[in-house]
């Protein structure tokens, strides 16, 4: 798989990911804890396919590697949030674990891709 290709894919991931999250988030309890975590997890969910997009359209290297750090800090937050709903047990564990091991997959993509860059 060329560059072009990985990156679509990992496009396609990426956006995947953030449905998947934005359609579990309608399972958290409505309560103020719920809801803030709610919110949490969409801002940072979302936040790593729209970055990565945003890195494949930069202006330059360094404008490339600080969205991949993005990317690489907004996957890591959104891991941190799912292992808090699997801890408090709001989400059925099957479901949360699809989406954790996307989300632990996609982090270790952005971590490869931030180490190997060279400006």
């Amino acid at each position: 798989m060329d560059n072009k290709e990985f990156s679509k894919q990992l496009e396609l991931r990426t956006k995947k990911v953030a449905i998947s999250i934005i359609k579990m988030s309608a399972f958290l309890p409505n309560t103020p804890e719920g809801r803030v975590i709610r919110y949490q997890l969409s801002k940072s969910g979302t936040s790593v396919g729209a970055n990565y997009r945003e890195a494949n359209r930069s202006r330059s290297k360094a404008d490339f590697k600080n969205k991949i750090k993005i990317c690489e800090s907004e996957a890591s937050e959104t891991v941190y949030w799912l292992e808090i709903i699997e801890v408090l047990t709001w989400v059925e564990s099957k479901k949360l674990q699809i989406i954790l091991t996307e989300a632990n997959e996609l982090l270790a993509i952005y971590t490869s891709i931030s180490k190997n860059l060279k400006l």
